[in-house]
C-alpha cells in the first residue's frame, strides 16, 4: 500500500476511535463534574476510590475485545466464516465468565470490598452506594467494550463510535436528573453511568442486526487454549487498566496520609483529566491496530513500519497541544470540579496538574508501541511495557517519594515511570528491527564482509 493511502486509512480509522475513546472516558468524568457539584469535596473522594473498580472492568474487556477482535482481524479474509465465529464465541463466553465474577462481588462483598478501597468513615456510604451499583452492572462494562473492539475490527468503527456517544450523552442527561431533579445522589451517579453502556450496546447492536457482520453467535464448543491465546494477545490492555487500577489505590493510600481526604479529592480531578487525556492515546492506538494487524497479516513490514512512524507523531503533537492548553486553564479546570470553594484541594491540584501532566508524551508513545508489538505477535514486549508503566515502576517510585514526604516527588512518580518505559520500548523495537534485518538476504554488515575479505585474500 502506498503511503498516500496509508494516511488516508490512518486518519480515518484514529479520529473514529479516539472520538468513541474519548466517549468512554467521559462517562467518569461528567460523574465527576456532578458529583463535585452536587455533594463536593467528599463525593469526589468518594468517587475516586471507586475508580480501580472502572480500571480492572475495562481492563478484562479490553483485554478479550482487542485480543479477539486482533485475532479476528488477522485471520480475515483468509480462513472461513467458521473460524471467525470461533474466536468470537470463545472471546465472548470469556467475557461472560469474567463479568459474573464481578457480579457475585457485587451481590456478596460489597462493603469489604468499600473498605479494601479504603473509605474512611466520613465518605464510607457514599463510597459503597457507587460501588455496589457499579459491579451490578459490571457485565454491561465488560461487554460493551468486548463488542466495541469487535466491531471496530469487523470494518465498522463509525458504528462503534456512534454507539459511545450516544451511551456518552445518555450519561450525560441522566446523571443531571438523577442527581439534581430527583436527589438520587451518589447512587443516581452510579446509576446513570452504569445506564450508558447498555445503551451503546443496544445501539451497536444494529450490526448484528444488519446480517453485515462477519461473526455471528454459534453453538461451539470452548477452546481453552484459543482463549488463552487471544487473553494473550490482549493482555497488555488488561496490564495496563489494572496497574493503573492498583497504581489509583496506592496514590489514594499515600495522598490520604499526606494530605487528607482534601488531597485524594484533588488527585480525583487529576487523575480523571488523565483518564481524558489517555482515551486520547487509546483511541489512536485502538484505530491503528486493525491496520498493523493487516499489515503484519500480509508481511508489509515498510507499511506498518511507516504507520508506526505515523502513530508515534501523532501521539508526541496531541501530547504537546493537550500540555499547553491543561497549562493554560489550569486553575479554570480545577475550578469546574471544586463548587464548595475548597481552597486546600484547589492549590493541591493545580500544583499537581503541572507536574503530572509531563507524562502525557511518554504515555502516548508507549500506548502506540504496546499495539505495535501486539499487532506483530510479540506479546512479551507489549506486556512489559504495560507492566513498566504501570505498577512495577509507579509504585516504587511513589513509596520513595513518600518516605521522603516529597508532594512534588508524587506528582512527578508517573511521568519518571514512562519516560524509563519509552527507553526500553525503544531498545524492543531495535532490537525487532535488528531482528528482521539479520534474516534478509539482501542484508550484508559492511565491516564483517570487509574482514571476511582481507582474510580470504
Amino acid at each position: 500500500m502506498n503511503k498516500t493511502e496509508i494516511r488516508r486509512q490512518f486518519f480515518k480509522y484514529i479520529l473514529l476511535n479516539i472520538i468513541s475513546s474519548l466517549g468512554v472516558s467521559v462517562y467518569i468524568l461528567i460523574d465527576t463534574f456532578f458529583i463535585g457539584r452536587g455533594m463536593g469535596t467528599e463525593g469526589i473522594a468518594s468517587l475516586n476510590l471507586c475508580l480501580p473498580v472502572f480500571n480492572f472492568m475495562n481492563g478484562f474487556g479490553l483485554m478479550l475485545g482487542m485480543g479477539g477482535g486482533g485475532k479476528f482481524s488477522m485471520l480475515y479474509c483468509r480462513v472461513e466464516r467458521k473460524e471467525t465465529d470461533r474466536i468470537f464465541v470463545n472471546a465472548f463466553s470469556a467475557a461472560l465468565g469474567i463479568s459474573m465474577i464481578f457480579l457475585t462481588i457485587g451481590l456478596f462483598f460489597s462493603r469489604p470490598f468499600t473498605k479494601f478501597l479504603g473509605a474512611d468513615s466520613s465518605i464510607f456510604e457514599m463510597s459503597h452506594s457507587y460501588i455496589r451499583t457499579v459491579l451490578l452492572f459490571s457485565p454491561a462494562f465488560i461487554l460493551n467494550q468486548f463488542f466495541t473492539c469487535f466491531i471496530r475490527n469487523d470494518r465498522a468503527p463509525g458504528l462503534a463510535m456512534a454507539g459511545v456517544l450516544g451511551g456518552s450523552c445518555a450519561n450525560i442527561i441522566l446523571d443531571y436528573v438523577f442527581i439534581f431533579r430527583l436527589d438520587m445522589g451518589m447512587y443516581g451517579a452510579a446509576l446513570a453511568t452504569c445506564l450508558s453502556p447498555i445503551i451503546s450496546m443496544l445501539i451497536m447492536s444494529g450490526h448484528f442486526l444488519s446480517g453485515w457482520s462477519a461473526f455471528r453467535f454459534r453453538f461451539l464448543r470452548l477452546s481453552p487454549s484459543l482463549i488463552r491465546e487471544i487473553g494473550s494477545l490482549g493482555l497488555h490492555a488488561l496490564v495496563t487498566e489494572a496497574s493503573g487500577g492498583i497504581v489509583v489505590m496506592v496514590f489514594n493510600a499515600i495522598i490520604y496520609r499526606m494530605l487528607g481526604n482534601a488531597g485524594i479529592a484533588a488527585y480525583g480531578v487529576i487523575t480523571n483529566l488523565a483518564i481524558v487525556f489517555l482515551a486520547v492515546f487509546t483511541g489512536l492506538s485502538s484505530g491503528v491496530q486493525p491496520l498493523m494487524c493487516s499489515f503484519h497479516g500480509k508481511k508489509d513490514d515498510d507499511s506498518l513500519r511507516y504507520l508506526l512512524r505515523l502513530s508515534v507523531t501523532a501521539a508526541i503533537v496531541i501530547a504537546g497541544v493537550s500540555y499547553a492548553a491543561l497549562r493554560h486553564f489550569n486553575s479554570g479546570l480545577v475550578s469546574l470540579f471544586n463548587s464548595s470553594g475548597n481552597t486546600g484541594m484547589q492549590s493541591i491540584a493545580e500544583h499537581g496538574m503541572r507536574l503530572y501532566f509531563l507524562f502525557l508524551p511518554f504515555a502516548g508513545i508507549n500506548t502506540v508501541l504496546a499495539v505495535f508489538f501486539t499487532s506483530g505477535e510479540m506479546p512479551f514486549q507489549s506486556q512489559m511495557i504495560s507492566l513498566l508503566r504501570g505498577a512495577v515502576l509507579v509504585i516504587p517510585i511513589a513509596l520513595i517519594c513518600w518516605r521522603m514526604r516529597s508532594v512534588s516527588g508524587i506528582w512527578m512518580t508517573v511521568p519518571v515511570a514512562e519516560a524509563i518505559t519509552v527507553l526500553t520500548g525503544i531498545v524492543f523495537y531495535l532490537r525487532k528491527v535488528r531482528t528482521a534485518d539479520s534474516f534478509d538476504p539482501a542484508y550484508i554488515p559492511k565491516k564483517r564482509f570487509r574482514r571476511r575479505a582481507v582474510r580470504y585474500y
